[in-house]
């Protein structure tokens, strides 16, 4: 496989059907209300169709349940007020101490930790700004070795020409397979990296296929690399740091991220609630700040959410933020996004002053399909926002 195709970041269909109406965060009458809670978000009134359609919304809601969709959340904030908020019942993968993960149905609300999978590889950039920002970072230029000189032994020409840059846009040029993850399948790079005893010489150890920035090449590796920097960097792991430099600064007060071998898994592993998911759409649509405070710099945000490099499937790729467009009424919009397996994503759109969080259970699925009902819903939330006055 040449490239992790980008529909994989974004799954397939349902685990299992749903079974019951949409469990909304507020009473039927108010249809996608967001409640007013203690967390920060400004919210839109019930009655204000100014900021989004909310009859239209509600009807998409409607059309997922009886289409059995399996999205857990979708989430909308327009001009930086929460305009439209809905749960839904669904399958998921929860952890389990003893067989890693298992199926369970649950009907999701506001408070629920989910699973955002590679939507936590933004976050990381999030926290490579920060520590630049610091000064403990001096720059995405610093070349890879120089944060791992107990791995000097793997050093080559080819090699010493890889930096932070190339981590964060995936463009490494290293060997990698990423295969689609069905369960027990250990015949793929990252499941070998996760269970090597040394993941970041695992990762450094692969040959070299291509001169680094040359080509995209999606490589969860990278992220292995990337958390080790941080926690170098920091003298913190990644969580402990992004939960100081920038979550409690967005008043996010519940997260896990799991962690291997003592370094947080900064390809996936963050469980947030969508609610705070939305606050890192809202954070990069603002050009770092929340709520009047400046948390990363806007340089930083500028510069991670900028065309680096040629994805896949016509998207680009930042500093670990993909960049797409869609279509809607003949007019293309653009949209930067952070995206996980499973049909997890934060979609930020700076031209209608948008931010779009989704949550589901589309792990296992990879048909095109899964990935057009998945899009679908940002879609419809595109149909949704009044046309300019």
């Amino acid at each position: 496989m040449r490239r992790r195709q980008f529909m994989s970041l974004l799954g397939g269909a349902a685990l299992a059907p749903l079974s019951a109406l949409p469990v909304y965060a507020n009473p039927p009458e108010g249809c996608g209300g967001p409640l007013e809670r203690d967390d920060g978000w400004p919210v839109g009134s019930v009655n204000d169709n100014s900021l989004v359609n909310r009859e239209a919304l509600c009807g998409m809601a409607d059309r997922l349940v009886s289409s059995d969709a399996n999205i857990h959340a979708v989430l909308v904030a327009r001009n930086g007020k929460l305009a439209f908020e809905s749960y839904f019942k669904g399958a998921d993968e929860i952890p389990d101490p003893i067989y890693g993960r298992r199926v369970e149905t649950l009907a999701f609300d506001a408070d629920t930790l989910h699973n955002v999978k590679s939507v936590s590889k933004s976050v990381a950039s999030l926290a490579v700004g920060i520590a630049i920002d610091r000064g403990l970072i001096r720059s995405v230029d610093e070349p890879i070795f120089s944060f791992f000189p107990e791995l000097s032994d793997l050093r080559s020409p080819e090699k010493d020409r890889i930096r932070l840059v190339h981590a964060l846009t995936m463009s490494m040029g290293l060997k990698w397979i990423e295969a689609t993850p069905a369960t027990g399948d250990y015949d793929n790079d990252e499941s070998r990296m996760h269970m090597a005893w040394d993941p970041c010489r695992y990762v450094l150890g692969l040959p070299v296929t291509a001169a680094p920035g040359q080509e995209f090449f999606y490589n969860t590796g990278a992220l292995t690399l990337v958390s080790a920097i941080i926690r170098k960097a920091t003298g913190r792991p990644l969580d402990e740091f992004a939960r100081e430099a920038l979550f409690e600064p967005l008043g996010i007060t519940s997260t896990t991220w799991a962690r291997y071998r003592g370094d947080t898994d900064a390809g996936g592993g963050l469980r947030l609630r969508p609610r705070d998911m939305a606050k890192i759409g809202q954070l990069v649509l603002a050009g770092g700040r929340w709520n009047g405070r400046g948390i990363v710099s806007k340089a930083w945000i500028d510069a991670s959410t900028a065309e680096k490099i040629k994805g896949t499937d016509n998207q680009s790729y930042g500093y670990l933020w993909w960049l797409g467009q869609a279509r809607v009424n003949d007019r293309k919009i653009n949209w930067i996004g952070a995206l996980g397996r499973g049909g997890q994503s934060i979609r930020i759109v700076p031209e209608l002053d948008l931010v779009v969080a989704v949550t589901a259970g589309y792990y296992q699925d990879y048909s095109p399909q899964a990935f057009r009902l998945q899009f679908g819903v940002f879609r419809d939330v595109l149909r949704a926002i009044p046309p300019p006055a």
